[in-house]
């Protein structure tokens, strides 16, 4: 027996694990539900959007039009070093492409947290677990005209794991044993063992489809099926996105989308200030919001799934000794940080799990603020006094809580020189690739990734412990409580052990003109979809 999923699979806390045997759950079991429920075919409104028929009987765009001609201005922080997230490491990649040039066979649907169709209308999981089946959606075409098929998905996929993919995020499907294109609509993919995060992996950039004759030249020309295609790239300033006209779902509402970077949080401010963009993505100047206190703006206030992390080298340097990591962690008056670098805004979590995950568990008791331990610690490990290197990214957040780190190490012991490096390009390859730092900060976005960042020796942060692993291993096998009991001891051993200080989890602030619509209120995946945007 072979078990139908509609179109969505729940990545909640109610489901997490993939789908088993008989137990469907997901799909509706209602005979009057629409078939094409949970999918992105034509008609289905994306996140925020909302299915209102135009007057051909056709779906309109968010805000009620079938498409503008206007132009939308989108202010950020942390331009891309390249245009190709499989061989260039960094968030602001799939933040701009994926979901809006690119797009997967599933996604995340922002609302729920449910993993729903996208490029495919529905999957079969077969009862062990080991083999999806994937029904691809008709009449879709990448934006050089070709037409997506399953022999695009398997050449994806399979180029996931070939040497065309560099960065260590491709070890996501690893599980995977084979792919094969069974006609122009069917993919099937075997695993090599039961994975609950094999699903929940295709909604990241890993999950990306790609056109056979369109990986040329990706760093600078992406070819995708998406809502937008790639216009033009005046680097140091902006990327502009133009509407995709034969794309096969919803009609975007904005014809051309602006993406507008900034270095200094106040200059991403003042263009907002000045009319100068309609979006501010992500406010990078928290204590500035009271600017925006009124009705010429929209504030939004949510949740991200991104970690502020003061990682430890565990490898090589003071760190590797798990007292100086423990002193660190003693050291840090989380609250207090929080409230001076951040302005309050965000929340204290003590760990490599976001609340939006269902084996999130509060472990901001683990370290309690203790100077008088710390210094204790440096003691005991031979390390008071001994200089520590803090190599900070040239991020608002990174910098200003940094000098905060400085300070409240300093006070417990610690001899911190801290030093700034340019983003992405210098912080990537000194601390990222080279792993030449003690400590810095940095805020992992990318969802789901504590084994991403702890559970791989090889990654910056040398961690990725034999017990570690083994418990991955476990969870990511398991049933779905196993999986949910498993990685909460995963979470508190990786805090136990030290193995980084958690500051806090970063809110998704946004301000934004007060017409503007489809602006999500948490921001829980890799991409900012721009589909969904739109003027009320």
């Amino acid at each position: 027996m072979r078990t139908r999923t509609r179109g969505r699979a729940v990545a909640g806390v109610a489901a997490v694990a993939l789908l088993t045997g008989c137990n469907a759950g997901a799909g509706s079991s209602d005979p009057t539900t629409d078939p094409d429920d949970g999918g992105t075919a034509e008609g289905d409104p994306p996140d925020g959007g909302s299915d209102t028929a135009d007057a051909t009987g056709g779906t309109a765009a968010p805000g009620g039009a079938a498409g503008s001609d206007e132009t939308v201005r989108v202010g950020l922080v942390a331009e891309p070093a390249s245009l190709d997230f499989s061989t260039t490491d960094g968030a602001a990649i799939p933040q701009l492409l994926l979901d809006n040039v690119y797009e997967t066979l599933v996604r995340v649907d922002v609302e729920t947290g449910e993993v729903v169709g996208a490029l495919a209308e529905d999957w079969e999981v077969s009862d062990d677990r080991l083999t999806y089946t994937f029904t691809l959606k008709e009449g879709v075409t990448f934006s050089d005209g070709a037409d997506f098929t399953a022999e695009d998905a398997a050449f994806s996929l399979e180029r996931v794991s070939s040497d065309a993919w560099t960065t260590s995020l491709k070890a996501q499907l690893d599980v995977v044993e084979s792919v094969e294109a069974v006609d122009e609509q069917t993919l099937e993919v075997t695993l090599a063992q039961p994975s609950n995060q094999f699903l929940y992996a295709l909604t990241t950039r890993v999950g990306a489809m790609y056109d056979t004759e369109g990986v040329d030249d990706l760093a600078n020309d992406p070819v995708g099926t998406g809502p937008y295609v790639f216009d033009e790239w005046q680097r140091g300033s902006q990327i502009t996105l133009q509407r995709n006209e034969d794309y096969h779902g919803e009609t975007p509402y904005f014809a051309t989308v602006e993406m507008h970077y900034f270095r200094d949080p106040n200059a991403l401010n003042n263009a907002m200030l000045t009319d100068a963009i309609d979006i501010v993505s992500t406010v990078q100047a928290p204590e500035s919001l009271a600017e925006f206190e009124n009705e010429d703006y929209q504030i939004v206030e949510g949740t991200t799934n991104g970690e502020v992390v003061l990682s430890f080298n565990n490898a090589d340097g003071p760190f590797s000794d798990l007292r100086v990591r423990q002193a660190a962690r003693h050291a840090i008056d989380h609250q207090s940080l929080l409230d001076t670098c951040w302005a309050g805004r965000g929340e204290l979590i003590g760990s490599m799990v976001p609340p939006t995950d269902p084996w999130y568990e509060d472990r901001t008791g683990d370290y309690a603020f203790d100077p008088e331990q710390a210094r204790t610690l440096l003691q005991e490990a031979g390390a008071e006094g001994e200089e520590v290197r803090l190599r900070l990214p040239t991020l608002p957040y990174a910098v200003a809580c940094g000098t905060v780190v400085e300070s409240m190490l300093e006070d417990a012991g610690f001899e911190v020189t801290v030093d700034e490096l340019e983003f992405p390009s210098a912080w990537l390859e000194t601390v990222y690739t080279n792993k030449d730092y003690d400590m810095s900060v940095i805020a992992h976005v990318e969802p789901r990734d504590l084994g991403t960042v702890f559970g791989n020796p090889d990654y910056y942060t040398s961690y990725g412990t034999e017990e570690l692993q083994a418990l991955l291993a476990e969870a990511d096998a398991g049933t779905q409580e196993e999986q949910v009991e498993t990685m909460k001891e995963a979470a508190e051993l990786i805090s136990t052990d030290a193995a980084a200080d958690f500051l806090f989890l970063l809110p998704n602030l946004m301000v934004a003109d007060p017409d503007i619509t489809g602006l999500p209120e948490n921001a829980i995946t890799e991409s900012f979809r721009l589909a969904p945007l739109g003027r009320g």
